[in-house]
């Protein structure tokens, strides 16, 4: 994807003012980003949409990243929390519009991978409601490949506590998705 020390460079030149190198970095990321929010979401329209809105903020942010934790961490953050957000505005849009929303996902009308991501989602939104503080930290090592030093980092946690959060949602996630309670 980048070549050693291309990010390093490209960072350092769009956080100075170079548009030229904003909008290469922007370019290079798209295909990163998108593939993150694909993860979290089960259309490819829904991804696309969550991928734009991470970049957005990408952009406009790329002055606040100071170089703590990875920068592809950083963006694994962004582009995490722009899937969920689009994720949960669909589910609120949904309720809004008073359609039935189905208790479980129908197999007859639904790919394994769509209600597989479908039924994540609902125990994301389930864990960030019954345990907020252990979301992040799930979400980063299990869904953003992050490593747990990594995750440790980008939250700026020490390591033990990041591994008792990844644990405790991993128990909360496993059971929420084997019962479907």
């Amino acid at each position: 994807m980048f070549e050693e020390g291309e990010l390093e460079r490209l960072v350092a030149a769009a956080q100075a003012g170079d548009q030229g190198s904003r909008e290469y970095l922007l370019a290079k990321l798209r295909p990163v980003v998108l593939r993150r929010c694909s993860r979290f979401l089960p259309h490819h329209a829904d991804a696309e949409e969550a991928a734009q809105d991470a970049l957005l903020s990408i952009s406009t942010h790329l002055g606040e990243y100071g170089g703590h934790g990875s920068f592809l961490g950083w963006v694994t953050v962004i582009a995490s929390n722009a899937a969920r957000s689009t994720y949960r505005s669909m589910r609120r849009r949904a309720e809004d519009s008073h359609a039935d929303l189905p208790e479980s996902v129908d197999p007859r009308t639904t790919s394994v991978i769509a209600g597989t991501r479908l039924d994540l989602m609902e125990a994301l939104a389930a864990l960030e409601q019954q345990h907020p503080t252990l979301v992040e930290s799930f979400v980063l090592r299990d869904l953003g490949d992050l490593t747990y030093v990594q995750v440790a980092e980008e939250l700026d946690a020490p390591l033990g506590t990041v591994k008792d959060r990844i644990h405790q949602a991993r128990r909360f996630m496993r059971e929420r998705l084997v019962t479907g309670l």
